[in-house]
């Protein structure tokens, strides 16, 4: 299962940066990185997506990304390969990032200006890990 997760991030690599798109090779962001990478192995996305806003920065909204990280994957111990991770991007404020682990200390994930790239897992990421979590096992 890991190595299905790995193999559909990275066709998404040099897809541009779009807020709250989920198109392969025309846009995306972090979430949409995931709903996408989610619905080539599952068929659809799990769920509507209500509209959020880009500004991470905000806290005055609750912990919606984790609440979906807990519901539609498996709480797990990691980061290990094939694995959603969520980011803390300030301090005390929620999860508002998320990404896929590739290898041991890499990740790919959708960022403003960049788009989709792979990133390391410097102690400065590590330190903002709020959480990883495991793709549910394909049935059927």
């Amino acid at each position: 299962m890991r190595a299905q997760v790995v193999a559909e991030a990275q066709r998404w690599l040099g897809t541009p940066y779009r807020h709250q798109a989920s198109a392969l090779g025309a846009g995306c962001d972090c979430l949409g990185l995931v709903r996408g990478v989610w619905r080539a192995l599952y068929g659809s996305d799990p769920a509507p997506l209500p509209p959020y806003a880009a500004d991470w920065r905000r806290n005055d909204v609750r912990d919606a990304l984790e609440m979906a990280a807990q519901r539609y994957f498996a709480p797990a111990r990691g980061p290990k390969v094939g694995q959603l991770v969520l980011f803390r991007l300030v301090r005390k404020f929620p999860a508002r990032h998320c990404a896929i682990m590739v290898a041991d200390d890499r990740f790919i994930h959708a960022q403003e200006q960049i788009g989709v790239a792979e990133g390391y897992l410097s102690e400065a990421w590590a330190r903002r890990m709020a959480g990883c979590f495991e793709f549910p096992a394909i049935t059927g």
